[in-house]
This record gives structure tokens, sequence and C-alpha cells, in this order.
């Protein structure tokens, strides 16, 4: 069973709806910083929009797996009632926008989705004059702001979560390695925002044109920099379908010894799988979500769907979750800019999150170490924003 609590502080006295979902007593939100948001009426359900690429061959299994995902968060709410009503995007940012302004022409009341980014900044610029928010499954901080909020875990978080982490061990001088492409970019950036508010220092930054040949040719110069700036971190941002593989394998080779300096990846290395078995991600860092948290809610996906949830399923469910948990605490006014931003934020199926004005998000995650092909959790995820750091 999953206990989906909000954090909603404003007093700290808790009442629980049910085994499965729990919220605080009723904020009094600001009139003054509610922003957009529709006045709900409170007696009926809440009609709520799902955006999702359900004919995109491409995406079908994301779109089952994320609507599947929603029902599944609607059926914890208790008393709370929800009004989903399904629309599919066909993977297109054109028809995002046409079926975002269809589902507020037919009383939807907050638009969870869509998937993809130009999508979801095309929904939000559809219905931005209507005063409806969309949370977007997107991760991408560069739709984020106005009427979109993105619900997926950004470049920015995960940096300050390693940066702070590798601070507190003692790490001061990091070289950041990344591709010339717009992810690595983003990464690099995110990375260095993070590194100019702790104690540690970015000393070089070594591109590589995305090619096994881009690669080849930048491992003597990370080489080179980790030895001249005597970094004793080296930041990767490359994913698996990126240049992990071969990075993790070429880098040790060429003599940056994983005892003296610490890999540290922006991306999950343990998806695939497989990654857990390479020579070269032994004893490094990376950021996860709450593991049992996730693991609970898979097996209640299981349970229920005869089949494992896609990893952006959670999305769906913390976005039905915090509507119908805001709801609950706050009336009304539950869908307002004030009431989605609230600073306590809710505990979702792998952790807790709060969304920001400027609507990115924060994630509580944990940090992992490779430890003889397995993940080791060495610094568990915050169960609150109290927490420092957050």
């Amino acid at each position: 069973m999953i206990n989906l609590i909000l954090l909603l502080r404003k007093i700290l006295i808790a009442l629980s709806i049910g085994a499965l979902f729990a919220a605080t007593t009723a904020c009094n939100v600001d009139p003054s910083i509610t922003g957009t948001g529709t006045v709900l009426n409170t007696s009926a359900p809440v009609p709520v929009a799902l955006l999702i690429p359900q004919s995109d061959e491409n995406t079908q299994e994301i779109a089952i797996s994320l609507e599947n995902a929603a029902r599944l968060a609607m059926a914890d709410l208790g008393n709370i009632r929800i009004d989903l009503r399904v629309y599919d995007t066909a993977g297109s940012a054109v028809v995002a926008g046409q079926v975002a302004q269809q589902a507020v022409d037919e009383g939807a009341k907050i638009i969870l989705g869509p998937l993809f980014a130009e999508a979801a900044n095309a929904a939000g610029l559809a219905v931005t004059d209507e005063g409806v928010n969309v949370l977007s499954f997107s991760n991408n901080a560069s739709i984020a702001g106005g009427n979109v909020f993105v619900l997926g875990q950004t470049f920015d978080n995960t940096a300050k979560r390693l940066v702070q982490f590798a601070a507190a061990q003692g790490k001061q001088r990091a070289v950041i390695v990344h591709p010339t492409n717009v992810e690595g970019e983003f990464g690099r950036i995110a990375l260095e925002k993070a590194a100019s508010r702790s104690s540690l220092a970015v000393v070089a930054s070594q591109t590589f044109e995305f090619s096994r040949e881009g690669v080849v040719n930048s491992v003597p110069l990370v080489r080179a920099a980790v030895e001249i700036e005597d970094a004793d971190l080296l930041f990767l941002t490359s994913t698996t379908a990126g240049a992990l593989g071969l990075l993790v394998q070429m880098l040790p080779e060429a003599g940056i010894n994983s005892e003296i300096v610490q890999y540290a990846g922006l991306a999950r290395w343990d998806i695939p799988a497989q990654n857990l078995e390479l020579p070269g991600v032994q004893g490094g860092w990376f950021a996860v979500p709450d593991r049992e948290k996730l693991a609970r809610f898979s097996a209640r996906y299981e349970e229920a769907y005869k089949s494992k949830p896609h990893h952006l399923a959670g999305l769906a469910y913390d976005g039905i979750a915090a509507v119908g948990a805001l709801v609950f605490s706050t009336g009304q006014h539950a869908l307002s800019k004030g009431s989605l931003t609230q600073q306590a934020g809710f505990e979702g199926v792998d952790g807790i999150f709060r969304l920001k004005h400027s609507g990115t998000n924060e994630r509580g995650l944990a940090i992992a170490r490779v430890e003889n092909k397995q993940v080791e959790i060495i610094d568990p995820a915050p169960t609150s924003f109290g927490r420092a750091g957050y």
C-alpha cells in the first residue's frame, strides 16, 4: 500500500484520508500569490484533462502506463473525486495545443501532461488566457514558467543534490565532461550553477563531439585537465543512450584512477541494470529517487495491471495525487499557482517533491554508489524539505 502524504504544514497537524493518501489541514493561501487557476466547485468531481500521445506508435507504451498510473492514483483518493478526461496528442505539439484548448472548452480545470516539451509548451500557450495550469511530464526546464510546470526530474535538481553531497565529502575541484549537444550543454550549465552556490569549484569543462571518434579524441584532453587542475571529482553528463559506456571504459584506461578522482554521473547509472556490470562505474556516484517508495508503487501497479510501469508512470500518479490533496486541503482555490507551489511540497511515489514559482520542481533524491555491481545508497533521500539543502 502506498502511503502518499501531502506535506502541507501551515499548522503542524496532520489529517489522514484512508491508509493510502493523507493531507494536513488546509492552508490559508494568500490571495495575492494565487496567480492563475480556475475556481472549483468542490461539491462536484474535479475535471482533469490527461494529455498523452496515445496514437504515436513510438510512445504508446508510455501513454498506457501514464494513464494507468493516473487511474491508480484516483482510486487512492478516498472521498476526493476526479473526472479524468483523456486526450490524444499524437506526439504532436500542434495537436497538443488543439486538444488542450478543447479540454478547457469542455470544462477541464487543470491539464496533466503532455509528455514532450514542445507539446507541453504548446498546450500551455493555448490555454494561458483561460487561467488553467499545465502539469507537464517533461523535465525540460526551459519550457517552465507562467502556467506551465514540469514534473520530470530536472538537471538543476540532480546537479544541486550531487554538488552539495560532493562538497560535504570534501571534494573541491571538479572537471565536467559533456557532449556538444543540447542535453550536454544543459547538464554543464546545471552543474556550474550548482557549484557556484557551494564550496566546490568547477575548474574545467571538456566537450566532445557526439560520436565514437569524438569521445576517443576527448579522452587525453580530459586526463590533461584533471592532472593540470589537480581535480578530485569528474562529472559525466552522458546517459547510457549517449556515451556513458565508452567514457567509463576509456577514462580509467587513460589513467584517471577512480581511487584518486571520484567519478559522478548526472544521469542514472542503474538504467539499464546492465550498466552496473561496467568496470568504470564501480565506486561512482549518481542520484536516485527513494527506491523503497518506488518499489512499493511498482508492486502496486503490477498487481493492478499485470505489467511493469514505465519509469515515467509515477509522474502521472504524483500529478493526480497532488491535485486530490490540494482539493481536500485548499478547496475551491486548490489549483491556483499559489496552492500548487506551497513550500512544504508533496510526497510522491518516489519521494518528496514540490513545484516552484518558476515552473520547475525540486525532488528529494538519494545518493547512490556502485559497489560490486550493485547499487548502494550512501546518503538517503530526505523525507521533508526542512533538511539542509532543500
